[in-house]
């Protein structure tokens, strides 16, 4: 056991806690048996007493006085018990009893007894007498008939030693039970940690990377949960790691081509004896550069959507606004592709229950692409409205569209079409779905309904 482990604070604190349960009880416990064994000795001093009440009166209270000349003492023990008693111990010097007359006269006594002070009492009472090195508990019985006390005692260090016999009797199986329960409830514990430490075992043999589920056999009812949340923690943090590294390996590789084009066409400029061709070559590498910006720029986007767009709370989001706004920001690229961009719909008051920068880079990259792989002269057409419980966004281009087989795997990062007229990275539709999963939207790519192209259609819940 280790100090400050959950084992040992749990031994510590259950053997507290028995031990304040069982020592209380043990003391409660001994102290009602020594209140009973007191009531049953006083009990039987009084019960002598009664007997020796018949025996004065059966021999009579006349010969009792005659005989005191010859000051008769009946002794149940001599001067020398060794005498009378042959083995064991006799407890008959620890009892006796006094018998006077109306004057204070010894009639009867037994030999412990006869030096007892003669201390006036009620009849019935109980008293504590002292006489050399004893104490006697003493009762006494008045015959007022007869004018003749009877007292019956017995010594206190007799009651001690059953006083004594009752306390180890009481507090030595506590005392030694103690330890043993503490050993029994050291292994139980244990026993009951057991499937802990199973469960550390499993995390220690555990491979990095692996999405394989942490099982107990016969885990207990109170484990389950625990075991549930851990697997659910391992599954998401094991998928933000594959995306991290996915991520870093893609930014890697879609960066190196732009770089490595820009730092060409900047050594061409530099070691270029002809003005125009140093011109060409920088303005190869302004456009590398403007296409590494655009690159970059979708790149932070993507990482903003997965790792930090849901980490605040939802808003209402009110989804004609935002489109305006998109618009307006696509102005310049609308201008210079020569595209038309028409609105069929768009609701002033359409809200849905949301995070703005998500929902707002789902609009500019659909829009974005449409622009992007439609020829100039073309159309796209944007419009946004409800049924039912739900939000309809739909863009819709007259562009060389996407095939049907092709279409599941354009949600792959870096996955372009077919067309190569587009300046795109294969990012935007990354981007829509990573936006729409954090609304629990839909994403349908669809033939234009109106000759070729691409229909784009987002339906997500209302707030």
């Amino acid at each position: 056991m280790k100090p400050g482990s959950l084992r040992s604070h749990l031994l510590v604190l259950i053997i507290i806690v028995l031990a304040a349960v069982l020592l209380p009880l043990g003391v409660l416990s001994a102290q009602r048996t020594l209140e009973e064994v007191d009531e049953l000795s006083d009990g039987r001093l009084a019960q002598s007493a009664r007997t020796l009440e018949v025996l004065v009166r059966r021999i009579g209270v006349d010969q009792l006085r005659n005989q005191r000349a010859a000051r008769l003492l009946v002794s149940s023990v001599s001067d020398h018990p060794q005498e009378l008693i042959v083995q064991g111990r006799t407890y008959e010097s620890e009892v006796g009893f006094e018998v006077f007359d109306h004057d204070g006269m010894l009639l009867l006594a037994t030999e412990n007894l006869a030096r007892l002070p003669n201390t006036p009492a009620a009849d019935g009472a109980f008293e504590d007498v002292k006489s050399g090195r004893y104490t006697w508990r003493v009762f006494t019985l008045i015959m007022e008939d007869e004018g003749i006390t009877i007292r019956s005692g017995e010594r206190y260090d007799s009651r001690h030693e059953i006083t004594r016999a009752l306390w180890i009797e009481h507090g030595l199986p506590t005392l030694l039970g103690l330890p043993l329960l503490a050993l029994l409830v050291g292994w139980a514990i244990r026993r009951g940690l057991q499937p802990l430490e199973t469960l550390a075992r499993a995390l220690s043999r555990r491979e990095p990377g692996s999405r394989e589920p942490i099982r107990l056999d016969h885990a207990p009812n109170e484990l389950k949960p625990v075991l549930d949340a851990l697997n659910g923690q391992i599954s998401r943090l094991e998928s933000a790691l594959e995306r991290e590294r996915r991520f870093s390996a893609d930014v890697a590789h879609e960066l190196r081509t732009p770089l490595a084009s820009t730092m060409i066409n900047l050594e061409n400029a530099m070691n270029s004896a002809q003005p125009h061709e140093a011109e060409a070559a920088l303005v190869a590498a302004r456009e590398c550069l403007m296409s590494l910006a655009r690159r970059t720029e979708q790149l932070l986007a993507l990482a903003r959507l997965e790792v930090g767009a849901a980490s605040g709370p939802r808003s209402r989001v009110y989804l004609g606004e935002l489109a305006l706004e998109v618009i307006e920001e696509l102005t310049p690229l609308i201008g210079r592709g020569g595209v038309e961009l028409s609105i069929r719909e768009l609701p002033a008051e359409l809200v849905v229950e949301g995070y703005g920068v998500a929902l707002g880079a789902l609009l500019r990259n659909l829009l974005e692409n449409a622009f992007r792989h439609v020829p100039a002269g073309g159309h796209v057409e944007l419009s946004i409205s409800h049924n039912d419980d739900e939000a309809v966004i739909e863009v819709v281009d007259d562009g060389p569209g996407i095939p049907p087989e092709r279409r599941a795997s354009m949600f792959t990062r870096f996955q372009r079409g077919l067309d190569t007229q587009g300046e795109g990275f294969g990012l935007g539709l990354s981007i829509v779905q990573r936006a729409a999963e954090l609304h629990g939207a839909s994403i349908q790519l669809l033939d234009a309904e109106s000759g070729p192209g691409l229909r784009v259609v987002v339906t997500l819940p209302l707030a």
